[in-house]
């Protein structure tokens, strides 16, 4: 018998809609995602959130949120809003400091998941207001041309997706909770 994570029908996340317009699908995808990830990382103390994968990995599901919300930040906050704001964490010196940085200390614990929520926040009103999934970024300095809010959506969704394939792996290595 498998230690799942919830029974079906009490999980809590909310699946994304069957019918709808597009945007409504993109939002529903993307929430499914992000609520994966805190799925994966419920229940655990600060030690066992910052433990790492295994060397030389700095991977931890403490990193994986850090990260995560580094992503949104530059996707949506900078690159679709064009706003000029500091990154979170990382920076020419130390360009893995969104895993580096992620301790076994509650207050890194909080502030993580603190900038995750306003980054998560910011993302679905920028996507929700935006007047048309057509809407562009700056340019991108890995794609020649800019790149339109759709285009992130997507990218996001397979961000994550990426993402929660490793936190499903590492959260099965501290309590052997699978699945879901």
């Amino acid at each position: 018998m498998t230690n799942k994570f919830t029974e079906p029908e009490l999980d809590p996340r909310i699946m994304a809609p069957g019918e709808g317009d597009e945007r409504a699908t993109l939002l529903g995808f993307l929430r499914w995602q992000r609520e994966t990830l805190r799925l994966k990382c419920s229940g655990l103390e600060p030690e066992q959130l910052a433990s790492r994968a295994v060397p030389p990995s700095t991977m931890s599901l403490l990193g994986l949120v850090r990260h995560l919300a580094e992503v949104e930040h530059g996707w949506f906050r900078r690159g679709l809003a064009g706003m000029d704001a500091p990154y979170l964490y990382c920076s020419e010196v130390e360009p893995d400091a969104d895993f580096d940085g992620a301790v076994a200390d509650p207050a890194c614990v909080a502030e993580a998941w603190q900038a995750w929520e306003a980054e998560t926040e910011f993302a679905d009103r920028l996507i929700a207001e935006a007047p048309s999934l057509e809407a562009v970024s700056m340019p991108n300095r890995h794609r020649a041309g800019r790149l339109t809010l759709r285009w992130v959506a997507f990218h996001m969704i397979e961000e994550y997706a990426r993402h929660n394939g490793h936190a499903d792996l590492l959260r099965e290595r501290i309590d052997g909770r699978v699945g879901q």
